[in-house]
């Protein structure tokens, strides 16, 4: 059997701070002197995007994504009892509010104050509030970075109460984990916008080896950090990103790559290529290109991707894999005829 009712105010996962600091968005509050918290945001710090836009790490596996929704700490009792009654106060008031929303409304009503319940939803007495303070009730919070509207109001159960220091009902496989949090932490990472050294640099010649590289100063793990507070309740999750190769692209099919299958290794001491230097002309470069024709009056997109291995630790020793994350950087390189003088 299930209920629904419309929160007037749902949870929500809040805004996200800048990419350096981090805010505590937490707001506490409520009826009475024991603070607690009327809603429970995420709180993203490290390698984040700034104004609280999704990051720009693009996860490899197209079949994987962040969750669209998740069951975290919403109200106390008290605090409960004063929004829950209200809403359905004015839901049932509403016009032409009969037959089945009507019978939704008058069991919403019941499973919170006359403790009605079904299969495995046990009821609530009075909204809980003998037990304010020990413990909160958990509501469906919606990812704002998720586009499809349908995924994101997926999590359609009514709130349900947790006792502090306990975990959320086995049947509600959605409820907020460090797994979850690692999951939003990698959808908020920023990468670094690392641009490729070219040797030579935005102007080469056809048939002439372009040298690729990236030193290692340029090139280094990135973390960011999601964790969630509440009385009783705590979880974090740390994703932490490691760069483990370069694709290169030319941005035409009359090129060659090196090597052939444009994937650039990572070296031994974090760089990945090869600076170029005097004396290296005839030499093959271990990560660059060869355009085999001329830019004309244009030029042409290099397209750099970085792959990154992603990893997270969290809360009680979890941890795990993510799905690699690639970003790309688009360069202009202008490809010039080499010139030869007849005599």
């Amino acid at each position: 059997m299930t209920l629904a009712v419309s929160l007037a105010d749902p949870a929500y996962a809040g805004e996200q701070p800048s990419n350096t600091e981090g805010a505590n968005t937490a707001q506490t509050g409520g009826a009475d002197e024991t603070g607690i918290h009327s809603a429970v945001r995420i709180v993203y710090s490290g390698s984040v995007a700034p104004s609280g836009g999704k990051g720009n790490v693009t996860s490899a596996d197209v079949n994987w994504s962040p969750p669209p929704c998740w069951y975290a700490p919403y109200l106390g009792a008290k605090d409960f009892k004063k929004k829950m009654s209200a809403d359905i106060e004015e839901a049932a008031s509403a016009p032409g509010m009969t037959g089945t929303p009507a019978a939704a409304i008058g069991q919403t009503k019941a499973h919170y104050e006359d403790g009605f319940g079904w299969e495995d939803h046990p009821g609530y007495e009075d909204y809980n509030v003998a037990k304010d303070g020990k413990g909160m009730f958990w509501a469906g919070v919606e990812n704002p970075n998720e586009p499809d509207i349908l995924k994101r109001n997926s999590c359609t159960e009514l709130p349900f109460w947790v006792d502090n220091g306990e975990a959320p009902p086995p049947q509600y496989e959605e409820a907020i984990t460090p797994e979850i949090l690692a999951a939003l932490a990698y959808q908020h990472m920023e990468l670094p916008g690392t641009e490729v050294t070219l040797a030579p640099a935005q102007t080469t010649k056809v048939h002439l080896p372009t040298w690729a590289w990236l030193d290692k100063a340029d090139f280094h793990e990135v973390e960011a950090t999601a964790a969630i507070n509440a009385p009783g309740f705590a979880l974090t999750a740390t994703t932490t990103a490691k760069p483990v190769s370069l694709r290169l692209e030319p941005g035409t099919p009359d090129a060659e790559t090196y090597p052939a299958s444009g994937e650039c290794t990572i070296n031994g001491d974090g760089s990945i290529g090869e600076p170029y230097a005097r004396g290296k002309a005839e030499r093959t470069p271990p990560c660059g290109i060869k355009y085999l024709r001329s830019s004309g009056d244009g030029t042409f997109d290099l397209t750099a991707t970085i792959t990154w291995e992603i990893a997270w630790t969290g809360t009680g020793g979890a941890g795990g894999d993510l799905p690699d994350g690639t970003f790309e950087n688009a360069q202009a390189v202008t490809v010039q005829e080499i010139q030869a003088v007849n005599r």
